[in-house]
């Protein structure tokens, strides 16, 4: 049951999302540093591989549990629980002596991370249907704005001290811990309703979906993009650092500038883009768009380079809102739950795997060319455009079997 909440709780989520987000970025420029330092490995691929596959496979089966818990128990509580698995995960950074401690702070972290869906849950039962859509908005552009300061903060701190980023990281997520536990009311009542257990299966979309043949194509594309989408978080400091011997500094502000370019293109042009090219178009041109920019990445031989192509590299995610758009019209209107829901799993699997794969062949390659890992993500959208020339962009809903 919802409770009533005054509109003042809004900037204590949107403070909460942000500055988990900074804490998020704080450590991208410098944890291939803190691995090479913990496991005195020249090449730490494997390790970044492993960890954030690890996260991401805790995070596929214990979401679940906890959007459940956040129905019956409430909001509240199980936000915080993700705020305090959060702090310790980046103490175990900051302190940990061996690589073991490092994959259990990991572990930890995906565990219990659910800040943003937790947050996405109480704007929904705070707000009204006529200004949610403007409130998630304002909820994605805090956590955009958390993600572009935090690299660049991270990278710059990371150069005075190996470990300071995480240790700013645990301090940061501790007051944020605080401000939730001091200033954020519940927003749902508990209840006593029964959690449905089967429906804590995490595999269970993905075993609905094999038996609707026609959504496979728009479940593989999705899967595609998140697989493509893998490889930045995986590799992107590890290449800046072999190919053009980027400090944690310069890591950063690659990526800040990159989240700069990425939120103009996201809140500027999908529209437009939609309007003057159809559906199928933008997502095409996105990709395109994209696929300009690797092979640059690719051959690249200055710093300066890379910075000259963001703005073209951020048009790849024009295509993004238009594959969601597409995504509901190819179910009824009443599977949009279920069908959402496999897609997050499809999203979700991706980030378990393919972490595990573009490590391995940044692995394989960096001695000799590092940039060519970005070429192997070009094979993945070269992939995804057969089935997505193949999907139905004029049907409405399809009826679905039961």
């Amino acid at each position: 049951m919802k409770v009533s909440i005054s509109v003042a709780a809004l900037p204590v989520i949107f403070a909460t999302v942000a500055l988990d987000a900074v804490g998020i970025g704080l450590i991208f420029p410098i944890l291939p540093a803190l691995l090479r330092d913990v496991t005195g490995a020249d090449s730490v691929a494997p390790y970044i591989g492993i960890m954030t596959a690890l996260y991401a496979l805790m995070q596929f089966v214990f979401a679940p549990v906890l959007g459940a818990l956040s129905d019956r128990l409430g909001r509240r509580p199980v936000l915080l629980l993700s705020l305090a698995g959060a702090a310790v995960n980046y103490l175990f950074l900051a302190f940990a002596p061996s690589l073991w401690m490092l994959l259990l702070g990991r572990a930890i972290a995906g565990l219990t991370s659910a800040n943003v869906s937790v947050a996405t849950a109480y704007i929904t039962d705070i707000s009204p249907e006529e200004t949610r859509a403007r409130r998630f908005g304002l909820l994605n552009a805090m956590f955009g704005a958390g993600f572009i300061i935090g690299p660049v903060l991270g990278g710059a701190l990371g150069d005075y001290g190996l470990r300071l980023p995480f240790m700013a990281a645990a301090i940061l997520n501790a007051g944020n811990l605080l401000l939730a536990l001091l200033a954020l009311p519940e927003s749902r009542m508990p209840t006593r309703e029964a959690i449905d257990l089967a429906a804590l299966n995490p595999l269970r979309p993905l075993r609905w979906v094999l038996s609707q043949k026609s959504l496979l194509p728009i479940t593989a594309i999705f899967f595609a993009f998140s697989a493509a989408g893998e490889v930045y978080g995986v590799c992107w400091a590890l290449w800046g650092h072999d190919a053009f011997e980027w400090n944690g500094l310069w890591i950063g502000l690659s990526l800040g500038a990159f989240g700069v370019c990425q939120a103009l293109a996201q809140a500027f042009l999908p529209g437009p883009a939609v309007k003057l090219l159809g559906e199928r178009a933008a997502i095409l041109a996105g990709v395109a768009s994209a696929c300009v920019a690797l092979v640059v990445m690719a051959f690249a031989t200055c710093s300066w380079m890379i910075f000259a192509i963001m703005p073209v590299f951020a048009l790849g995610g024009i295509g993004a809102p238009a594959l969601q758009s597409l995504a509901t019209r190819q179910v009824a209107d009443d599977r949009q739950g279920q069908f959402q829901g496999v897609l997050a799993s499809a999203v979700s699997l991706a980030s378990v795997l393919c972490p595990l794969v573009f490590s391995s062949i940044y692995f394989g390659v960096r001695a000799h060319w590092p940039g060519a890992v970005w070429l192997s993500v070009i094979v993945v959208y070269a992939a995804l455009v057969p089935l997505v020339l193949a999907l139905d962009v004029t049907t409405p809903a399809r009826e679905l079997a039961s």
